[in-house]
């Protein structure tokens, strides 16, 4: 005989009696509930709110504490949010994760089966923020949107110059900056003048006059200025609607700023001076500082605007991972640990859409140019494992300090590039004394008035010290 608290499986141990689960479809959700609580354990409900109302009620009607869903496009997200309002237990799931457990779903709906797979604590819930936080990511990602759209007008912009053989992008290095934007208005506003156009030169343009006035000279077709004048106003219809986004964001991290508790330190001198291009219009290192107590611009590669999608997207409290390891496993970052009988089959980090491990990466692009450790670390290794490699390994570093800021309140402190290399110099230096030392041997520094450059054997016309 079964045990009944098991559902059939008595090697199970049930670890959520009063779990649920639905199987989320674009015009209706299958839900399951435990055969005992009801009549009929498995339900269809629409998709209206209405419908999504009374399976709340359902829900509660049957004693169900926690119900589980797949994460099935953005069908998820109503059903998500009013089951959470009406007091249940939700998670999310990763789909991978539900189809690679063990079990057979022929003559057993998707619901029930997902139902049966939470009852007994195989299903683990995906990251979701708090509602704050969910707030601020959305119009975070919103903004992203707007800024890309007002991008490509920049893009018909410049079609529409190009097809007037206006050469402004010749001589201004970006047309969206003074003195292009002040060059297109006037084309727009219908003039035409070469010299008259070449004297709205910004005084910190690099070209000249006479250079602007040549690259002015062009043909000026009505339907080519009507498509530069449409451009143009959604360019700027696009940047008002980014501004009220602003707007929006400010009040959001005003929320997170009055939550946070104590008195801060006055604000650090910021690490880099002038304003990033696409920012928002407002002081997001001082509003950043105000929520978390930390100033997250210390950390390199990491500027306002960035952290700023980092804390929408991963929240500012950290403690859905109990490390910085795990953190940088679920961002993906972290080395693949695929073994089988002893040996290492592979490392391999594993594919991953998470919107911060791209950010991280970009940051990670971004230092490795600079005169910092993290722009030692990235080059020695990219020199010798390639890149892509040299950047997932210097984000998993970035996000190893974020975590460790946001987290723990750590202050990130550089200690630059030629520190960094003396330090793998002397580590490098100390495997070779011990390998050495093992043989038999021991290292000796050779004189500095013998050290003499020798013509290398491999290039005769490469030279190289040796010591």
């Amino acid at each position: 005989m079964t045990n009944p608290t098991t559902g059939g499986h008595p090697d199970l141990k049930m670890v959520n009696p009063n779990a649920a689960a639905i199987d989320i479809g674009s015009s209706m959700h299958m839900a399951a509930v435990h055969p005992d609580a009801c009549d009929i354990p498995v339900r269809a409900f629409g998709t209206f709110t209405q419908d999504l109302h009374a399976l709340a009620a359902w829900f509660k009607s049957c004693g169900v504490t926690s119900v589980a869903m797949e994460s099935t496009g953005v069908y998820w997200i109503p059903a998500f949010e009013i089951l959470e309002a009406h007091g249940l237990h939700v998670i999310l799931v990763n789909a991978r994760y539900a189809k690679n457990v063990p079990g057979r779903k022929t003559d057993v709906s998707d619901a029930g089966w997902l139902r049966q797979l939470h009852s007994y604590g195989l299903l683990r819930g995906s990251f979701r923020p708090e509602a704050e936080i969910a707030t601020l990511r959305a119009y975070m990602r919103q903004r992203e949107r707007l800024t890309e759209y007002a991008a490509a007008h920049i893009q018909h912009m410049q079609k529409a110059l190009m097809e007037m053989n206006l050469q402004l992008h010749h001589v201004v290095s970006d047309i969206t900056g003074a003195t292009g934007m002040r060059i297109i208005r006037a084309i727009v506003g219908g003039e035409r003048d070469p010299e008259a156009l070449a004297a709205f030169r910004d005084v910190r343009c690099k070209s000249s006059i006479e250079a602007i006035k040549a690259a002015l000279v062009g043909n000026d077709r009505e339907e080519h200025v009507f498509a530069l004048t449409q451009s143009l106003e959604l360019y700027d219809f696009y940047h008002v609607q980014i501004e009220a986004c602003d707007r929006r964001l400010e009040a959001a991290v005003g929320a997170l700023t009055a939550r946070a508790n104590g008195d801060l330190a006055p604000l650090p001198k910021a690490r880099i001076k002038g304003k990033q291009h696409n920012a928002p219009s407002f002081d997001v290192r001082a509003a950043l500082y105000g929520v978390l107590g930390t100033d997250l611009t210390r950390i390199q590669g990491l500027g306002p605007s960035l952290a700023l999608k980092l804390v929408a997207e991963c929240g500012t409290d950290l403690r859905a991972w109990k490390t910085a390891k795990h953190f940088t496993s679920w961002l993906c970052l972290a080395p693949g640990n695929k073994i089988s009988g002893g040996k290492l089959l592979s490392s391999r980090t594993r594919r991953s859409s998470s919107r911060a491990a791209a950010l991280l990466r970009l940051a990670a692009t971004t230092i490795g140019r600079s005169d910092t450790a993290l722009g030692a670390f990235y080059r020695r290794l990219s020199s010798r494992i390639g890149k892509q490699k040299a950047v997932t390994a210097t984000a998993r570093k970035i996000a190893v300090q974020f975590y460790n800021a946001v987290r723990h309140g750590m202050t990130y402190q550089d200690q630059g590039a030629a520190a960094y290399d003396e330090r793998h110099r002397q580590r490098v230096l100390s495997n070779l004394q011990r390998r050495a030392r093992t043989l038999g041997f021991e290292l000796a520094p050779i004189p500095q008035a013998a050290r003499r450059p020798r013509t290398s054997p491999g290039n005769p016309g490469e030279v190289c010290f040796h010591c």
